[in-house]
């Protein structure tokens, strides 16, 4: 019954209809699943009287960057920016969700250096109460309209279509003409020509995508939610982000960010594991949905065949899941049938799954009767003395199943490794300010940029048991050890800690891979 055109957003507008562009946005699942969360464990949370914006602790974690798996702050960028700013008010954090479009990074530095009491002047006394509360710094898409309107004469409509055109792919041909415009107004206006290049160049980075300063406001809004759960319910809300399978990072980061939350990882359990990760009393378990290889159909099958009566033992799963034999294998593997295996030792779990799969080769087996009913059946599948598994190939069966491991981060397995490098913890590099030092890191993330003369060069996240470090890796560093660079592994890092307003990151010169 809703009437549906098949035009262009463009044309659409152009027509004179009203375009309205609807966002998905997966941190309002996020912060959904966390309250719900928080519902089943009887926590009171009355979200008709949460004023986020106005909790002190929020916003000191905003003011230090502890952000991570917060919506639109997480990133490394955004949370240096916090970190520099050193400031967490939902005013502040309005602009900065804002300023930090790509092509604005010159303008952010000055924005700092404003913020924190530097000296400045508007570009031009017509722009002083334009720009009053951004520091004369051009930071929402309303910014652009109204420095054409206010110092060039153009019309709203004109100054809106100027909006428009600098986020275009093609927007060459007509910023030229407008580029013209605006210098021919803004000069009989008595605006030099220095002035009105300087403020087009500040115009020209909104070039990409910027925020309205509504948009702006909505997103603090939806990123002070975020917070106030992380700070309040670190458990319930690290469990909703890895569960909606959002966000800048992968789970390996978001288990290792809970760990150093203080809370602990459990184990997935056949008995007690959910599809999706949950949280409760500082602890959250595994969901389902992170076994690799675990169909969706089987993961319902687990929950649903639980719920009059638990499963007693492996053969007890097999008969009421039947699982195909990879994902008995991840099962096993990932540690979630060790409470149906008193001594321990998973190996004994993989010879009665061999033993199972035997059998079914053989001969039928009726749905109503368990494998191991008969003596027969117990006496030809009985496994025999095992020795105990070796735990180095125990971790890295359950890291393949995982992607991370459950009750430590992986990088403590290198210890001897690393102590004879005297290498320096994340936590610790705030004391080593100015000095080269030996860092070891697991890769999560990592962004390529160029520099103004086109060369390649690279922003890199790493993490340790203890903290997560950004570093920089200049293009002569980037093409020498670029590829070697992969997610999912340690590497040994060699550079000089250095700081900006506060903001600790490590500009790397030396690379290599870790290898046991």
């Amino acid at each position: 019954g809703v009437p549906i055109i098949q035009w262009k957003k463009d044309a659409a507008e152009d027509a004179g209809l009203v375009k309205i562009d609807l966002l998905g946005n997966r941190s309002l699942g996020v912060i959904r699943d966390a309250v719900g969360n928080l519902h089943t464990n009887g926590v009171k949370f009355d979200e008709s009287a949460w004023e986020p914006e106005d909790d002190f602790a929020t916003q000191q974690a905003l003011a230090q960057g502890r952000t991570m798996g917060c919506f639109y702050i997480e990133s490394p960028a955004m949370r240096l920016l916090q970190q520099k700013s050193k400031v967490g008010d939902f005013e502040h954090l309005v602009i900065h969700s804002s300023i930090i479009r790509p092509a604005a990074n010159e303008f952010i530095r000055e924005y700092i250096r404003r913020l924190h009491g530097g000296q400045w002047d508007p570009i031009h006394p017509l722009l002083a109460e334009v720009l009053d509360e951004t520091f004369g710094i051009m930071v929402y898409q309303e910014d652009v309209s109204r420095a054409a309107v206010i110092l060039a004469g153009f019309s709203h409509a004109e100054a809106d279509t100027l909006r428009k055109v600098m986020s275009k792919k093609d927007r060459r041909h007509q910023l030229a003409d407008f580029r013209n415009r605006f210098f021919a107004g803004a000069g009989s206006r008595g605006v030099s020509r220095d002035q009105v290049a300087a403020i087009w160049e500040m115009m020209m980075s909104f070039s990409g995508y910027s925020f309205c300063k509504p948009h702006s406001a909505s997103y603090a809004r939806v990123s002070f939610q975020a917070a106030y759960l992380k700070v309040h319910h670190p458990a319930e809300f690290m469990a909703a982000v890895i569960s909606n399978q959002g966000g800048f990072y992968g789970t390996f980061a978001y288990v290792s960010e809970a760990r150093r939350l203080g809370i602990t990882i459990l184990s997935p359990d056949i008995n007690a594991s959910e599809v999706h990760w949950t949280g409760r009393d500082n602890a959250i378990r595994v969901g389902l949905l992170s076994l690799k290889g675990l169909s969706a159909e089987t993961r319902v099958r687990i929950v649903a065949g639980r719920r009059h009566h638990p499963y007693r033992s492996l053969n007890d799963v097999l008969q009421r899941v039947k699982p195909a034999e990879d994902e008995a294998r991840a099962l096993i593997h990932c540690g979630a049938l060790d409470s149906l295996n008193p001594g321990g030792n998973r190996a004994v779990l993989m010879w009665e799954l061999a033993g199972w799969l035997k059998t079914r080769s053989q001969k039928p087996i009726p749905r109503t009767r368990n494998l191991f009913d008969s003596a027969a059946d117990a006496g030809a599948c009985a496994p025999p003395p095992l020795p105990p598994e070796e735990e180095r190939e125990r971790l890295r069966r359950e890291f393949s199943v995982l992607g991370f491991l459950c009750d430590r981060h992986p990088m403590v397995l290198f210890g001897d490794t690393l102590q004879q490098r005297r290498t320096v913890k994340a936590v610790d590099l705030p004391r080593h300010l100015g000095r080269r030092v030996c860092l070891a890191g697991w890769l999560i993330t990592g962004k390529v940029v160029t520099t103004k003369h086109g060369d390649p060069m690279e922003f890199l996240t790493f993490e340790d048991e203890t903290g997560v470090v950004e570093t920089t890796f200049f293009p002569a560093t980037y093409h020498r050890f670029c590829h070697m660079l992969d997610r999912q592994r340690p590497y040994l890092l060699t550079g000089k800690v250095e700081a900006d307003w506060g903001a600790i990151t490590l500009t790397v010169d030396r690379v290599e891979l870790i290898r046991r």
